[in-house]
């Protein structure tokens, strides 16, 4: 019944322009834009041709909810380029572009949308945009698009993502992409994408929405909203909209640090620079100071406009402490100027020593975390090189000749010159830039057996009360080894405490970019055993360890996988054990 009456209220939506309308949902909505620069035969943009993309996002676990959907009121054209429905969120995720031609679906909304990009003869209404997406019409319209309850998806565990679209020309070819997307594939073609589009793709598109507050791991926009901005800008900040539902959340917190590491920990450190170019005639440099030590990070190239990662590997120190980063650019670029690093030492957590006599009559497992993952990542870096452009640099002379000339007198000396081109050549050509892409992706398993020590274990088959060992197998793949590191740390969270209150920081041995990890030796176990006590009152049924794989870092922040496995509890280690009478 309840998917009927979802279809009735979306048909409803669909053909109704006259039922009043109701703001249920708060919006986290900003917008900018500008001037359009003038486009070319093969590539443009004519204005209006733009739509939003619409994800539903776990509020809890940023994790994308159900089908993901294009609005517009246009009609692009069949055979254009698109990269399918994928949320930002997902690309942030280390998710890659992937182009299709053809096959395109879009939804036309009877509600029309409002102007979402705004151009040089007309201003898109952020007052607008805000007022259409937190519609009550609207959002129950998304409900039923995305396949979710109404009163689920406005509960507060949910929030919409709101991400603008342009469909334009790009070399003779349609495409239609979100911001995040043109970012990403301007990477891809050495900045040519902005070279010819700039004023849409890298200005008008990216700040046809973005945040005003801090949301989903997003900060918010206060950079400027009518300028262009770095293919970094885009994927870090820009491109997005977020339609909560604040009665029923809490409200967003606001993390004062930049970076959060642990304590001995091989880390890297990034700074995006900015402002004017950069190349070898005016390079650029960044100071790191850390601890005392100054780490100097020297051509730092980039084009006009554009933006360059500059980074720093270190060490973190063996106590948790708060360390302030103070970074300096020479030679014309800005950055960043203090980073605060929060360490933390996530040892000294181990559970408690497990007793026979244990009991939880009131134990209820709990769902395994699911929190926030990144697997990839990806960065680059901007090369110069010179365009030669060989012009001659005039440089007339007079050259002056004397002659004898006879004239019945005895002569005399006459003086003449003609103009001659002492030039010479000289380069008046300039600094070209390439995008060389770099990438890292972590891989990792996990596996939890019985102790060995255990006489009445099967393969996947224990009885509570008694130990089980984990192993952990992590590598990282890139193609820019100096600049990543390998899987340093792990923590593992049992069920008997709900994945919370007490864990185990896992003994690290690291070769490379390969890293393995175990329990750390149990001073509760007999034997001294790298070993965790399942305890004698866990119920029969999966036991599931949840471990959190971290501190591999790049240059464009940390990957991080979440890891389970299985074990299954029968009986209890009681049964084991038999009491026979004494001999008469």
């Amino acid at each position: 019944m309840k998917r009927v009456l979802m279809l009735f209220l979306t048909l409803l939506l669909l053909i109704s322009m006259a039922v009043t309308a109701f703001a249920i949902g708060d919006d986290n909505i900003d917008n900018g834009g500008g001037g359009m620069g003038s486009g070319t035969s093969q590539s443009y943009w004519n204005p209006g041709m733009d739509g939003v993309r619409v994800s539903v996002i776990n509020a809890e676990t940023h994790a994308v909810i159900g089908s993901i959907i294009d609005l517009t009121n246009q009609v692009p054209g069949t055979s254009l380029v698109h990269f399918g429905k994928v949320s930002k969120l997902s690309y942030n995720s280390g998710r890659a572009l992937s182009a299709a031609v053809g096959g395109y679906s879009c939804i036309n909304p009877a509600q029309s949308l409002p102007r979402i990009i705004s151009s040089g003869d007309y201003s898109a209404s952020i007052d607008a945009i805000r007022s259409y997406f937190t519609d009550e019409q609207t959002i129950r319209g998304v409900a039923g698009y995305v396949g979710i309850d109404f009163d689920t998806l406005i509960s507060g565990k949910y929030k919409i993502v709101i991400e603008p679209i342009a469909y334009f020309y790009y070399n003779g070819q349609q495409y239609a992409m979100t911001a995040t997307e043109a970012a990403l594939y301007d990477q891809m073609v050495d900045g040519n994408l902005r070279a010819q589009m700039a004023s849409l793709t890298h200005k008008n598109l990216p700040l046809a929405i973005f945040l005003e507050e801090a949301d989903l791991g997003y900060p918010a926009w206060s950079g400027s909203k009518t300028q262009k901005v770095s293919n970094a800008e885009i994927i870090s900040s820009l491109g997005i909209g977020v339609v909560r539902f604040n009665d029923l959340t809490e409200s967003p917190v606001v993390d004062s640090y930049d970076y959060e590491y642990r304590v001995d920990t091989d880390v890297i450190t990034s700074v995006e620079v900015s402002g004017g170019q950069s190349d070898p005639d005016n390079p650029v440099s960044v100071q790191f100071t850390i601890q005392g030590t100054t780490y100097t990070v020297g051509n730092v190239y980039y084009p006009d406009g554009d933006s360059q990662l500059a980074w720093v590997k270190w060490h973190t120190p063996d106590e948790p402490c708060v360390i302030t980063i103070r970074v300096s650019v020479s030679g014309g670029g800005s950055a960043q100027s203090t980073i605060t690093a929060n360490i933390t030492d996530l040892d000294g957590h181990d559970p408690p020593n497990p007793l026979a006599n244990d009991r939880n009559d009131a134990f209820t497992k709990t769902a395994v975390p699911n929190n926030a993952e990144a697997a990839s990542a990806s960065w680059g870096i901007w090369s110069p090189r010179w365009h030669e452009k060989w012009e001659w640099v005039s440089n007339w002379e007079q050259c002056w000749h004397s002659s004898w000339v006879s004239d019945g007198k005895g002569g005399y000396w006459n003086d003449w010159y003609h103009w001659v081109d002492n030039g010479w050549w000289e380069d008046h050509g300039w600094w070209e830039f390439d995008y060389n892409s770099y990438s890292a992706s972590l891989t990792a398993t996990m596996t939890v057996t019985p102790d060995s020590k255990n006489p009445t274990a099967a393969t996947k088959t224990l009885k509570s009360g008694y130990g089980i060992q984990e192993s952990v197998n992590a590598s990282v793949s890139t193609n820019q080894s100096t600049a990543v590191t390998a899987a340093q740390n792990a923590v593992t969270y049992f069920p008997e405490f709900g994945y919370q209150s007490f864990w185990r920081l896992l003994d690290r041995n690291i070769s490379g970019k390969h890293s393995t990890f175990e329990f750390k030796q149990n001073h509760y176990s007999t034997y001294n055993r790298r070993t965790h006590f399942t305890p004698v009152w866990f119920p029969d049924g999966a036991y599931t360890p949840y471990t959190r794989l971290l501190d591999c870092w790049t240059p464009a922040g940390m990957l991080s996988v979440n890891l389970t496995d299985s074990l299954n509890i029968s009986g209890n280690l009681w049964s084991d054990w038999h009491i026979a009478p004494d001999n008469p």
